[in-house]
């Protein structure tokens, strides 16, 4: 059968995954170049055959096989059909195996790249990715099996087991649980393929650091190798967050996107040592600084990202990202505590060897301001980390689990990521290797002055909240910055080149992606910024209770109550829709839809919100309580979020920036430009 193929293709996998390991450490060991092939065909098997085995569960799910186990658990009959298929990755045994597929992917993949120069690094990098490969189809093969069936004794119990029991049947129930209601929404559809691709990208840097600790290598190829990798692996982890932010002010009524939950921080922390590490290999490419900073900060992305997916998957944590109780929470513990000790052991062992090739000359250098950049992101780390924690500690230590809520996050955290958008503004007009507050002084003063009249005007229009201006005026400070690096080498190219200034500054970015890629990057933190300062310091929320034709009142809108209907749907749902009429200075706008959605086959209700949105601000509304019978009335909670949408077009042009960045460039052109050219500033060149 097809679930039989699948199981036997999964444990065919784990097989080569020992053996990919053990035949990488006998070509080491006996210095056989054939051994480590060998290791490399397993590798680039395990892509294949992990695909069969995906493919079968997904045919099971899409059939409603229901004599398995998982698909019982996570499908029913009015499921649609691409939900169906992504219900792969909508339980804990699914997302597991889909979890590996993706590595699988990867590993294959880095395994196809051209290896002359790099042998001694090789089978290491295999071994890192097997032994990461091996753990997690253990855990599916012994503990989260998805090809488990459902059988029946003759008393009538059911129970689960992989071949048939003695005196057992094959049983199938007339119908699934159904995915869970929260998973229905179609940013679920892309959310976790995105985080998951963001997670297992970051396992290839890993495994090209620590064959560089393993063999001493204490240069910067193993950087240069895995560039675009950690790009890449940046990229859909910062598309995973903010596809997440948005399913959750879709769905879980927060009234917000973020609600620093302890899964969305289990999936922000590797984010936040990703994007230290991103600004930190710079610096080791340039001036040779910073090795010890870059191995540490891979190794805890890595583990972060084990970490991370150990929140989610081992529901030691409530959440309502988290799967259930399972027992492989131990283990992910065990494997993270493995790993971080056995490379922190490599990375002091090669510590000597890592001493940075030159040394920072001045504090307002812009290699010493990145490395302030890196304080604070480790800073920001270290306080969600704790604040993560902190229920396991006082559950193990008083017996009671005390959380921490968005108040910690947000005090705590909030002036590090003002000075993070400082330095954003400082660091690009800084020098490399000598910078003094004269010459700074001259770089900013412009934009500077500019960003001074943002202040005046926000004072002009009434703003008094403090913490608003500061950080409004720190984006303008950062916009203005950014504006002005793009102006200052477009006029440097055009009068260097002599071309107009519009082809200047395309071919300025195109010649330079990595480094106006980065203020693309910029410019989106920007927008996001200003999103984030409108909704934290100015959102406004009401309740009420209203009868038929009363109005609640808020920031200028009204919201009129008109009816409420009940009503079942093909797919298995009872909703309960209210009418309302928005209007804003007495005009009408248009109608709101809140609901409640109870879904029978899950026993799981699930609240939508009518949403009004513009560049300005949203009005969100939820549909709170109601009179079961007559409808007569309802209580409605509104929130006002300004400049809410910032946030999803700061993404926008941030994922953007992130691809020019990540581009290919014509490596080998630059290699062969002529000497004339070599050592000349990047805008010069073109």
């Amino acid at each position: 059968m097809v679930a039989d193929l699948g199981f036997f293709a999964l444990l065919t996998v784990f097989l080569l995954a020992l053996y990919g390991c053990a035949a990488a450490a006998i070509g080491i060991w006996r210095r056989q170049p054939a051994w480590i092939g060998s290791a490399r065909m397993a590798t680039l098997l395990s892509f294949p055959l992990l695909t069969i085995s995906a493919l079968a569960l997904i045919f099971s799910l899409i059939n409603l096989d229901f004599n398995l186990e998982y698909v019982a658990s996570v499908t029913s009959r009015s499921m649609p059909l691409y939900l169906r298929a992504t219900a792969l990755w909508g339980g804990q045994a699914g997302s597991l195996l889909f979890w590996s597929w993706l590595l699988s992917a990867f590993a294959s993949a880095v395994m196809l790249r051209d290896w002359r120069r790099d042998r001694d690094l090789q089978p290491w990098v295999i071994i890192v990715c097997m032994v990461t490969l091996g753990f997690f189809l253990s855990l599916i093969l012994f503990f989260e099996n998805p090809f488990l069936r459902l059988w029946q004794g003759v008393t009538g119990t059911v129970w689960t087991a992989l071949w048939q029991p003695a005196g057992a049947q094959p049983y199938a129930p007339i119908d699934g649980n159904g995915l869970n209601p929260l998973l229905r929404h179609p940013g679920m559809v892309v959310h976790p393929p995105l985080l998951y691709l963001g997670f297992v990208s970051f396992v290839i840097p890993f495994a090209f650091a620590i064959a560089a600790l393993v063999t001493g290598r204490s240069d910067d190829r193993w950087i240069r190798l895995t560039r675009r990798w950690t790009l890449v692996a940046w990229l859909f982890l910062s598309l995973g967050n903010l596809v997440g932010s948005r399913w959750a002010y879709d769905v879980l009524g927060w009234g917000g996107y973020w609600g620093w939950d302890p899964v969305e921080i289990a999936a922000f922390m590797p984010w936040l040592t990703g994007t230290a590490f991103l600004h930190s290999v710079m610096i080791q490419e340039k001036r040779g600084l910073f090795k010890h900073w870059n191995m540490l900060l891979i190794i805890l992305t890595y583990d972060l990202v084990i970490f991370g997916t150990f929140l989610t998957r081992s529901g030691v944590l409530s959440s309502v990202h988290a799967f259930a109780q399972s027992a492989i929470g131990p283990l992910f513990f065990l494997f993270i505590a493995s790993t971080l000790i056995v490379s922190l052991f490599l990375l002091s062992r090669r510590w000597q060897q890592l001493k940075s090739e030159t040394r920072m000359t001045s504090l307002l250098s812009r290699e010493a301001l990145f490395l302030l950049n890196n304080f604070l992101f480790v800073s920001i780390l270290v306080i969600c980390f704790l604040g993560v924690i902190f229920p396991l500690a006082s559950e193990i230590l008083t017996g009671q689990k005390v959380t921490v809520g968005p108040v910690y996050y947000e005090t705590a955290t909030g002036p590090l990521w003002a000075a993070l958008l400082l330095l954003m503004g400082v660091a690009p007009l800084s020098a490399w290797r000598a910078s003094t507050a004269r010459t700074l002084g001259r770089a900013i003063w412009k934009p500077l002055l500019i960003s001074l009249a943002v202040v005046l005007l926000l004072l002009a229009t009434g703003m008094r909240n403090p913490g608003a201006i500061l950080g409004l005026w720190l984006s303008a400070f950062v916009f203005l910055v950014t504006l002005y690096e793009f102006w200052r080498g477009a006029k440097a190219r055009s009068s260097n080149r002599g071309e107009n200034i519009v082809a200047a500054f395309w071919l300025l970015v195109v010649r330079n992606r990595r480094r106006y890629g980065g203020y693309i990057i910029h410019l989106g933190v920007v927008l996001i910024a200003i999103g984030v300062i409108g909704i934290e310091f100015f959102q406004l929320e009401t309740q009420g209770s209203l009868a038929v034709g009363e109005r609640l009142e808020l920031g200028g809108y009204s919201m009129e109550y008109v009816s409420l209907a009940e009503f079942q749907t093909a797919d298995g749902r009872l909703v309960d829709r209210a009418v309302v009429n928005l209007y804003k200075d007495d005009q009408f706008l248009r109608q709101l839809y809140p609901r409640r959605d109870f879904y029978f086959e899950s026993q799981q209700p699930m609240n939508i919100p009518g949403l009004y949105s513009t560049i300005e601000s949203d009005v969100y509304l939820r549909l709170v309580d109601w009179e079961p019978v007559s409808a007569q009335s309802a209580t409605f909670k509104v929130y006002l979020n300004p400049l809410v949408n910032w946030v999803w077009m700061g993404g926008i042009v941030f994922m953007v920036g992130t691809l020019v960045a990540a581009w290919p460039e014509r490596e080998t052109v630059e290699m062969a430009a002529p000497a004339r050219f070599r050592g000349r500033p990047a805008e010069a060149r073109g």
